[in-house]
């Protein structure tokens, strides 16, 4: 009994002392915030995703070939982001491609038409390119240079934006207040965010290069079998955050009949639980074991999709969307991590390399799930990922992490 109470303690300690670290070095809240910047923008963009595709009037295959336009826009950035970085350094990179972020995520809200819709979403799939890449090499040259665990935190930070920025459009919904309105002033409190955040940002240390001389520069490298299984298993759980950010409050307002209102929570719920497993899973992956937890995540978060999707009531589909934020919860920071410490590939290379086809998992699957809607339902589309997630769960086994 009295062990049990001191091991408890001893654990809530190491929490706590994560947590610490954290929020009180400004470099790694810093960095911190960038993610959480990033977030808010997209979890305050898709709580609108149900009123653009009701006002352009478009069907599930018309909103998943536009919203296309945002992983095009990836994939031509991302050969791109590793000779940016290499010549403004991470945190310049993370700035600008804020800057850009911010104003281009205006335009679909405001988007007359598809096709200034589209072009709208290739500009946010540019600046999100370069963001993505940025800010992780920024979250690890802060743990190298000061021997730290930050990365699941910085996630967490990504998650807790999302949460925020699903929460506040759920209120602007119910107020009545415009989607172009609210979606201006978000973007006017990002960009004033980044630009506070920069003198902080500049004192990182840059990863120019390595100590192994490579140029932190290398975008791309041909992936070898451990780099492809975590590649597949980064896809498996980026549909699954994309699913929840692009089609969540679709599901739940056309599918299953919620109220704008309550649909807007669908994003919200997938980020409550992936916020708060993150802002411990530096402490708790020691312990449970990173392969072990990529195992159960999947299991969790395609068993969250089947119970929304067997059991189609609003109050049941938050519950599933809640325990597939909890199985996505931390893929992202071990996997990230694992890329770079990848057998016969440089650190650099691997990261860009996993961010590059993991970032496509999270812009081309909600696409690709609305494709499959058209034809088939939501369901169906929803199910796919499910599918993906339990074969990541079972591919988790043959992981190495060196």
């Amino acid at each position: 009994m009295n062990t049990t109470i001191s091991l408890n303690r001893i654990n809530r300690n190491v929490f706590v002392q994560n947590l610490l670290t954290f929020f009180l070095n400004r470099q790694a809240l810093a960095v911190g915030l960038v993610f959480a910047s990033d977030s808010l923008l997209f979890g305050s963009w898709v709580a609108h995703i149900p009123h653009i595709k009701e006002r352009l009037q478009l069907s599930d295959a018309d909103l998943g070939m536009t919203l296309f336009a945002m992983p095009i826009g990836l994939l031509i950035m991302n050969p791109l982001t590793g000779w940016i970085i290499a010549k403004l350094g991470e945190t310049r990179a993370c700035f600008w491609s804020a800057v850009g972020l911010t104003l281009a995520i205006c335009i679909p809200i405001n988007a007359p038409n598809t096709a200034v819709m589209a072009v709208g979403l290739f500009l946010v799939g540019l600046c999100s390119a370069l963001i993505n890449v940025a800010m992780n090499t920024a979250a690890t040259n802060v743990e190298r240079s000061q021997n730290i665990a930050i990365m699941s935190s910085c996630h967490g930070m990504w998650s807790l934006g999302g949460l925020l920025g699903s929460g506040i459009a759920g209120a602007v919904i119910a107020l009545h207040i415009s989607p172009s309105v609210h979606m201006a002033i978000m973007a006017g409190l990002v960009l004033l965010i980044t630009f506070l955040l920069q003198p902080v940002l500049n004192t990182i240390p840059s990863s120019s290069r390595t100590e192994s001389g490579e140029k932190a520069g290398s975008s791309f490298v041909l992936p070898n079998l451990d780099l492809l299984i975590m590649i597949f298993i980064g896809l498996a759980v980026a549909m699954g955050e994309g699913a929840a950010l692009d089609w969540s409050a679709v599901y739940l307002h056309e599918t299953l009949g919620a109220s704008s209102q309550i649909a807007a929570l669908g994003f919200g719920a997938f980020s409550l639980t992936m916020t708060s497993l993150r802002f411990v899973g530096d402490a708790i992956l020691p312990k449970i074991g990173a392969k072990r937890w990529l195992q159960l995540g999947g299991l969790v978060g395609a068993s969250g999709l089947l119970l929304a999707i067997f059991v189609p009531y609003p109050s049941v589909a938050l519950v599933g969307f809640a325990l597939l934020g909890a199985g996505c919860s931390l893929g992202a920071p071990i996997l990230y991590s694992a890329s770079m410490r990848v057998e016969g590939i440089p650190p650099a290379a691997g990261l860009a390399t996993f961010a590059t086809f993991s970032f496509i998992g999270f812009l081309a699957g909600p696409p690709v799930i609305g494709f499959v809607a058209e034809s088939y339902g939501l369901s169906y589309g929803l199910g796919l990922v499910a599918a993906m997630l339990f074969l990541s769960a079972a591919l988790s086994r043959l992981v190495k992490f060196f």
